[in-house]
């Protein structure tokens, strides 16, 4: 397959980035036709079918995904199929079916079980609702924390609920009172087991967990896995992971030697102490939590999501998983693997430079504005205009000065809330693409187009070659 992609001029250097490593991941030669023109969104089909020039051996054109409107004209003179690529070119490899990291990527082996935090207290159709959203986003089993107070009367009606929705439930309690008739219903797991309650675990028929009677005794944790293993009891091992300023490098180090202890056991980890407990957004931790359980195979993590700075760290820990285990399987680096797991920042912004944004104000002849974030500053530029400042207001406000004719109420609204995207990537060092969703990572919301109607699209497909079509923006 050979495919002949249309653009403009300031996206040709990113297209040619991203086609040098999606074409042979994805199995097609390309060419790229750069029409002249500025920013490819404004093309229209037709005015693209008066400059079109297809190679012999393309099968296949595809021209922006912003270039609206009739194909008939253009795929008369492509002769071959015309298709619309996504609106923003960093989609390209989704649109071609690629998955982040390769064919490879995405096999994981790490179990999520996602605990809904003093289950008792929270309505039956609020807990159905967050146990549907934990399992859509990841989640293998959801968790119910009891409350430590116990007396929890209806449990076995909650999970019986829970398992005829098709969910997978676990149940975190230290009672007998509570576990028995939770696994009656159908729950899978028991959170936790130790020398308090073990001798019950003989009658539950299910997988339990295996802690310590405090997280530093570890006679106590091999004197309940020895108990439970002579009983024929299923269980994962789990040394309890302390917060920072309260043993946690040493509770890692227990993980090391229960392992090396227990070298074919199935472990088990609860991050919650790391996410809930510490001052800072929880995707790095968890990738970090992820990787030491997957060097260790610590096969299944309890998670929690309450505090709003680790409020998804199931879909972090989905996305993790995967991440670590092709990272450890394949030996490579997981570095520019997995771009969802970097919502703050993202990559290095794509720059254009002193030069190209004075070359461009200079040789365009519209008056449309095109907005640039770099170099620290934000850019409007448009016909023999360059404006640029760190403050949006002072830039608008010279706008004005100039006396433009173009700036309605609406006009203007839109290019305030384009200089804000721009301000805010230019904070935090991100990419800004004009009328494109900021990257959040998994967090992104995408946005439909901001971008107001044209004008003159009949006298746009007749313009000469070294005129853009106009636009109200």
């Amino acid at each position: 397959m050979h495919i002949h992609f249309i653009t403009g001029r300031l996206a040709e250097r990113a297209l040619n980035e991203v086609l040098a490593e999606l074409a042979p991941r994805a199995g097609f030669e390309y060419t790229i036709q750069v029409l002249n023109i500025t920013v490819a969104a404004l093309m229209t089909p037709a005015w693209i079918a008066a400059r079109l020039q297809v190679p012999e051996l393309a099968d296949k054109v595809l021209i922006p995904g912003y270039a609206d409107g009739d194909l008939t004209p253009l795929q008369a003179v492509a002769k071959v199929p015309v298709e619309r690529g996504p609106r923003d070119l960093r989609r390209l490899p989704e649109y071609f079916g690629q998955k982040a990291g390769g064919e490879e990527y995405g096999a994981y082996d790490i179990q999520i079980v996602a605990e809904i935090n003093n289950a008792p207290r929270v309505p039956r159709d609020e807990l159905l609702r967050q146990a549907r959203l934990l399992a859509a986003d990841g989640a293998d089993l959801i968790d119910l924390g009891c409350d430590p107070a116990g007396g929890w009367t209806t449990v076995g009606d909650t999970v019986k609920m829970l398992r005829d929705e098709g969910l997978r439930v676990s149940i975190d309690s230290m009672r007998p009172e509570e576990i028995t008739p939770a696994v009656r219903a159908g729950a899978e797991l028991v959170l936790s087991v130790n020398s308090a309650n073990r001798a019950a675990a003989r009658d539950w028929g299910c997988e339990v967990i295996a802690i310590p009677d405090t997280p530093d005794d570890l006679a106590s944790l091999d004197a309940t896995v020895e108990y439970l293993a002579n009983a024929g009891v299923p269980l994962r091992i789990d040394p309890i992971l302390e917060p920072i300023g309260f043993g946690f490098a040493k509770s890692l180090q227990r993980y090391m030697l229960v392992r090396e202890r227990y070298p074919e056991a199935e472990m088990f980890m609860g991050i919650g102490n790391l996410t809930e407990l510490t001052d800072a957004d929880s995707a790095g931790i968890n990738v970090m939590l992820l990787a030491i359980c997957q060097e260790l195979g610590i096969r299944g993590v309890l998670t929690t999501q309450v505090i709003n700075w680790a409020r998804n760290s199931v879909r972090e820990c989905d996305l993790a998983r995967r991440l670590v285990a092709y990272s450890i399987g394949q030996r490579r680096l997981p570095k520019h693997r997995e771009p969802r797991l970097i919502p703050l920042r993202g990559d290095s912004p794509r720059e254009y430079g002193a030069t190209v944004l004075e070359q461009l104000a200079a040789e365009i002849k519209d008056h449309n504005y095109r907005i640039f974030a770099e170099r620290g500053e934000l850019h409007l530029v448009s016909a023999h205009q360059h404006l640029s400042g760190t403050d949006p207001f002072e830039v608008f406000a010279r706008l004005l000065g100039t006396n433009p004719t173009n700036l309605d109420p609406s006009h203007a609204f839109y290019l305030g809330f384009e200089m804000s995207k721009a301000l805010t990537a230019l904070t935090l060092h991100k990419h800004y693409e004009q009328d494109e969703a900021l990257d959040w990572g998994y967090l992104t919301r995408e946005e439909k187009s901001h971008r107001l109607e044209r004008k003159g699209k009949a006298a746009s497909a007749n313009a000469s070659e070294d005129e853009e079509p106009t636009s109200h923006d």
